[in-house]
């Protein structure tokens, strides 16, 4: 049975990935190519605790990444938009993952063109996805 750490993040990767055009991969370590409707990658990051408070209950931000990635001469900018947009709906549609957080919010998003040697240059966007939720124990 996984922990409910994972189940939350698992729950997370579900949704975006049902929801973003061409899925959403989960810890991909480098992408070896970019597709033309884009490439969308969730990374785990990490739960920060904000209080506890008694009994022992642990308040977390678990702050996940979702990096965008386009390339090509023209309309990268485009294809990540319309990726980022498709994650905000889901988001916007199911603020508790199902009551596995008690909220689930989006942080604007981070842009950056990077020049590829040999290579057409790349969109990378990056979104800060925050999974708000209490625990008895932040291990499990």
């Amino acid at each position: 049975m996984p922990s409910d750490v994972e189940a939350r993040l698992s729950a997370l990767h579900t949704l975006a990935n049902g929801a973003v055009t061409g899925g959403v991969e989960r810890n991909l370590v480098v992408p070896e190519a970019i597709p033309a409707a884009g490439l969308v990658i969730m990374r785990d990051g990490r739960p920060v605790v904000e209080s506890m408070t008694l009994p022992r209950t642990y308040h977390l931000d678990h702050d996940v990444e979702f990096e965008f990635y386009a390339q090509g001469a023209t309309g990268r900018e485009a294809v990540t938009d319309a990726r980022r947009q498709e994650l905000g709906a889901a988001i916007e549609a199911d603020r508790t993952l199902g009551g596995l957080c008690d909220w689930v919010e989006a942080q604007p998003v981070e842009s950056d063109d990077q020049r590829v040697q040999g290579g057409k240059s790349m969109r990378v966007d990056v979104v800060r996805v925050t999974l708000s939720y209490a625990t008895t124990n932040p291990l499990t």
